[in-house]
C-alpha cells in the first residue's frame, strides 16, 4: 500500500490529468471542432445598446426586430460573445460596419445558428472585404460554395455574394 506521503502527489497529478481532459474545449476529448457551451445571452435592446456605442449600425429589410419575422433583424438570444465579437471587429478594421442579419428565423439551422446567436450577417464593403482578405487565413469553400477565412480568434467569415455571414465562437479578443 502506498504511504500516505506518496499518494497526495499521485493523486493531485491525477485531478489535475482529469481536469484538462474533461475542460471544456480542451483536451483529447474536445476533437476539432469547437464546443458549444452555455451562453450569455442578450436582449434586443442590450445588444443594440452595445453596437450603438461602438459605432456599429444595423437594418432591416422589413424595417422591424421581431426574431419570429425572416425580414426583421433582431438581435434576440443574441451571445453576448457574439455582440463582443462584432465590437472587437468594428474596432480592429476601422471600418463602417452594418449589421443585416441577427437570430431571427429564415437562417439555416445548427448548433453555431443565427438563431442559436452565434452569427452575424454584415453588409458588405470594400473596406470590410479588403481586412478579411488581408488579415484572415482562407480556409476553403463551405458547402454551399461560400469562400471562407478564418481569424486567428477561429472565428470564421463566409462570403455569402451580397453580405459576410460570421460565426462567432467567440469575442474575437475583447
Amino acid at each position: 500500500m502506498l504511504s500516505h506521503m506518496r499518494l497526495r502527489p499521485v493523486l493531485t497529478a491525477f485531478a489535475l490529468v482529469l481536469g484538462v481532459l474533461f475542460a471544456p474545449g480542451v483536451g483529447v476529448l474536445g476533437g476539432g471542432a469547437p464546443q458549444a457551451h452555455a451562453a450569455t445571452k442578450l436582449t434586443h435592446a442590450e445588444a443594440t445598446a452595445r453596437f450603438s456605442s461602438s459605432g456599429v449600425t444595423w437594418s432591416s429589410s422589413g424595417g422591424c426586430s421581431n426574431r419570429n419575422v425572416a425580414t426583421c433583424t433582431s438581435f434576440d438570444q443574441l451571445n453576448l460573445a457574439t455582440a463582443q465579437g462584432a465590437q472587437t471587429l468594428k474596432g480592429a478594421t476601422g471600418c463602417a460596419l452594418n449589421i443585416t442579419g441577427g437570430t431571427e428565423t429564415g437562417h439555416a439551422s445548427g448548433t453555431y445558428s443565427h438563431w442559436n446567436g452565434y452569427k452575424l450577417d454584415f453588409a458588405k464593403s470594400t473596406c470590410l472585404t479588403n481586412y478579411i482578405h488581408n488579415v484572415f487565413t482562407y480556409i476553403g469553400v463551405r458547402g454551399d460554395g461560400a469562400p471562407q477565412y478564418q481569424a486567428g480568434s477561429g472565428n470564421v467569415y463566409a462570403d455569402e455574394g451580397n453580405h459576410w455571414d460570421v460565426t462567432f465562437y467567440n469575442c474575437g479578443g475583447c
